[in-house]
């Protein structure tokens, strides 16, 4: 079995495959205060809540866009887990070109999410993951990555609206009654809800002008449910398209950590 951890600037995501088959998987909240013991007594509770010991773990795979958190995660693997582990980056085999003009600052998760695409959908593509920020990665027909747009995602718009007036409260991210809201509450609600969905709509507009008529648009990340449901132009929602991105790398990069 193959454990896959995300981790990222809000959650980690976490997956547990047998096989090609995505089984036990969970989201937790990202904390940059606890230590790599807190971690592994963590990710070691999970494992055994899925079905699955250490001693049954193939290994672990990891992407990371958080550099101070990625060593104690490793660690708590390494000390709880498995000590048979890939970590994404730009030295290991993903199967794809990446265009972007320096390809080491692609995040591990985009990369992800794009070598998913290219097993699961084919290019041309367009990958919207709504995670801390909500970013727009393209794949051209060929399975190249050739860029994106990045954006704040609807968690740091919402906290800043909290953070930075004095009247406005914090909300749940969930449709109001109508795009015009008539309380206070409605209206947040709505610019957040809404908003996103049309910078959805516009950016993916843009994309195809650029890309290509025919690009798919595959919604990834913690909220892309909540959006994917307001808006006709994402056509397939993969939540956990990150996790199948790195079941995929792990099965490239095997043979170098057996």
């Amino acid at each position: 079995m193959l454990l896959t951890i995300d981790v990222g600037n809000t959650n980690l995501t976490i997956g547990l495959f047998e096989g090609s088959k995505l089984g036990a998987r969970w989201r937790l909240a990202t904390d940059h205060e606890r230590m790599p013991d807190e971690y592994g007594l963590q990710m070691l509770g999970l494992l055994q809540h899925g079905g699955c010991s250490p001693a049954q773990l193939d290994g672990i795979c990891v992407a990371s866009v958080v550099p101070p958190l990625t060593p104690r995660i490793l660690q708590a693997c390494r000390n709880y887990l498995s000590d048979n582990i890939l970590v994404v980056d730009d030295t290991i085999e993903t199967g794809i070109k990446i265009l972007y003009e320096d390809p080491r600052a692609v995040g591990a998760d985009r990369i992800a999410d794009a070598v998913a695409v290219c097993a699961l959908y084919g290019g041309p593509a367009c990958v919207v993951d709504f995670g801390t920020a909500t970013t727009f990665d393209a794949i051209t027909a060929a399975g190249e990555y050739l860029g994106g747009a990045i954006a704040p995602g609807i968690g740091i718009a919402a906290e800043a609206l909290f953070a930075r007036t004095a009247k406005l409260p914090r909300v749940d991210l969930q449709a109001p009654p109508s795009v015009i809201g008539r309380n206070t509450i409605h209206a947040i609600q709505a610019g957040l809800l809404y908003g996103y969905v049309a910078l959805v709509e516009g950016m993916v507009e843009r994309f195809r002008r650029e890309l290509d008529a025919e690009m798919k648009v595959i919604a990834t990340g913690g909220l892309a449910e909540v959006v994917a449901h307001h808006t006709s132009v994402i056509q397939y929602l993969a939540p956990w398209l990150t996790l199948e991105g790195l079941r995929i790398l792990w099965e490239k990069n095997r043979p170098r950590h057996e």
